[in-house]
């Protein structure tokens, strides 16, 4: 029975591993894109309730994760931020649209900043560093080796 149990614990701490290991990431969202790439991400996380991690390179439409309900940010990733904007021929005129949803993805720290900053009424990228986003802006850090 001392087997079984001990077999029973060993499965279910590696199950746990599992799990924090296999959660998702921005990684295939980084360079951004347009929202129906997005949504269902954003969609089946919030299902899920699996950690969501944020690493790396994420810019765009990829600061979305941010809303995501059991997200967290790597102090090494670097988030870019601009306005969201129309397709095509109107790819260089901001959309208030897709402004709002990504201003709807932050808390209300990073909200104020990046509208204080005005980061989201331009198209050119503004960086902050996950250090930063977890330090000032309350964010979650992602446990380590993940």
């Amino acid at each position: 029975m001392k087997h079984v149990v001990t077999a029973l614990l060993m499965a279910i701490s590696l199950a746990g591993a599992v799990s924090v290991a296999e959660a998702d990431t921005s990684d295939r969202f980084a360079m951004g894109g347009w929202i129906e790439k997005f949504q269902p991400a954003i969609d089946q996380a919030n299902a899920s309730g699996e950690l969501f991690r944020i690493r790396g390179h994420c810019q765009s439409n990829c600061t979305l994760f941010l809303g995501v309900r059991n997200v967290c940010v790597e102090r090494s990733a670097r988030l870019l931020f601009h306005a969201g904007h129309g397709r095509g021929p109107n790819r260089y005129v901001i959309n208030a649209g897709s402004t709002q949803r990504m201003l709807n993805a932050y808390n209300a720290k990073l909200r104020q900043y990046v509208v204080a900053q005005g980061y989201l009424t331009r198209l050119e990228f503004s960086t902050i560093s996950g250090a930063r986003i977890i330090d000032e802006f309350g964010y979650r850090e992602c446990p380590r080796g993940g």
